[in-house]
């Protein structure tokens, strides 16, 4: 069966997005369960980011305290140390962002991070701060020397992740083309070998009418399993009835 358009009419008549993105990192735990090798687990992480609104009188008021005095007991005032006003204060939002992934360990490395597959969110690439994030955040485990797999099936926002990675770790992936597609899928792993850093990805453009692909999901420097795309999809709309 084909990608759905989770972001328009009809199938967001149905489900919104949140529900679909919420039930695949579920069904690929399942999935995988069966597959992966003696030794590795896998697990699911949902976590939707909270918008926080801050109240700017309070803030001006906490962020810039008056000189404070205290009495030592002899009826002489104290002033205590304050720093200067800052040279940054500004209102914004704590770091809070949505993480639709699953997670594989190595058991008997004690329970080692060995791979992580990131399903984007719309709000993942909403702003340049919170694809910034989501970038530095599968550089550091690839940095770390755990595989990614990178999934977007995010039709409403235009931008590739997996091409911007690709840019910051300084090794643009020339297949993608001067547009890359805003839909896609991808498999990326920097491996060390004697002296040299080795890095490897497997991309695919998605498509909504179209299958999705299996990507290969790195446990070690030689070994994997088929992250078949298609199937745990196919299975996360069936239990969602999202036709």
């Amino acid at each position: 069966m084909p990608l759905r358009d989770h972001f328009r009419p009809p199938v967001t008549k149905i489900a919104p997005w949140e529900v679909p993105h919420g039930q695949w990192p579920a069904v690929i735990v399942h999935q995988l369960r069966k597959q992966l090798p003696p030794g590795y687990i896998s697990g699911p992480r949902v976590h939707a980011g909270a918008q926080v609104e801050i109240d700017v009188a309070t803030y001006e008021k906490e962020t810039h305290p008056a000189l404070s005095h205290d009495s030592d007991g002899t009826g002489v005032a104290t002033a205590l140390w304050a720093p200067a006003a800052p040279s940054v204060a500004v209102v914004t939002e704590l770091p809070d962002d949505d993480e639709y992934e699953v997670q594989i360990y190595d058991v008997e490395r004690e329970r080692t991070l060995v791979a992580a597959i990131e399903i984007v969110s719309p709000a993942n690439k909403d702003r340049p701060e919170k694809r910034n994030a989501f970038i530095g955040k599968c550089a550091a485990l690839l940095r770390n020397g755990v595989a990614v797999s990178i999934v977007d099936v995010v039709t409403s926002r235009h931008f590739n992740l997996y091409a911007e990675l690709m840019v910051f770790l300084g090794h643009p992936d020339r297949t993608l083309g001067p547009e890359p597609p805003a839909a896609y899928a991808a498999s990326c792993r920097w491996v060390r070998k004697s002296d040299r850093a080795v890095l490897g990805t497997w991309s695919h453009a998605l498509s909504v009418g179209h299958p999705l692909p299996i990507l290969p999901l790195w446990l070690t420097d030689t070994k994997f399993v088929p992250l078949d795309l298609e199937r745990s999809y196919e299975q996360a709309c069936e239990d969602l009835s999202i036709t």
